[in-house]
């Protein structure tokens, strides 16, 4: 259920680096660092990461997590998530069960329409009120064709997203 504690969403973003390892990306420590300084001026007192790693190594989720140099709350790790609206199904849960009433994702802006047709559509309903932050981030050209080819996806990830949360969710 629904409560009054606030907390950050970070959806994580890595790749597979020269030793075939899955480590987080440059822009995903920048989401780091942003919500370190959201949290550090709001009253967000809960922190979730949510990220996978294809290859069974440390996730994203867990990375993040070991990257926080911020203020010191609760840091919840999700590490299962494969794609944004993954993300958006299984943080829902945990913020229910801490008792979190509003939460704010952040992202890098190049992924912002995504993230917040999948935030919006998959919390709306569940008494957490979701509102969204662009990190301070230039968009890359792969960033933004990324984007661009992963539209067509959405209403299957959607209709998936909301199958899951329909199996966790009372």
């Amino acid at each position: 259920m629904a409560g009054n504690r606030t907390a950050v969403v970070v959806p994580g973003h890595g790749w597979l680096d020269l030793d075939g390892v899955h480590r987080i990306s440059g822009r995903c420590m920048r989401l780091v660092l942003e919500a370190e300084e959201l949290v550090s001026s709001t009253e967000a007192d809960l922190v979730v990461f949510s990220g996978w790693s294809p290859r069974g190594g440390r996730s994203e989720a867990e990375q993040m997590r070991d990257a926080w140099h911020g203020p010191a709350v609760e840091l919840v790790v999700e590490p299962s998530a494969a794609s944004t609206a993954q993300n958006a199904a299984r943080t829902l849960p945990l913020l229910l069960e801490r008792g979190v009433g509003k939460a704010v994702v952040i992202c890098a802006p190049p992924h912002l329409a995504r993230t917040r047709l999948f935030f919006r559509r998959l919390y709306r309903g569940s008494g957490v009120e979701v509102s969204f932050r662009a990190a301070r981030l230039a968009p890359t050209a792969r960033a933004v064709v990324w984007e661009l080819l992963a539209f067509p996806f959405l209403p299957v990830q959607l209709y998936a997203a909301r199958n899951e949360l329909a199996r966790r969710l009372p």
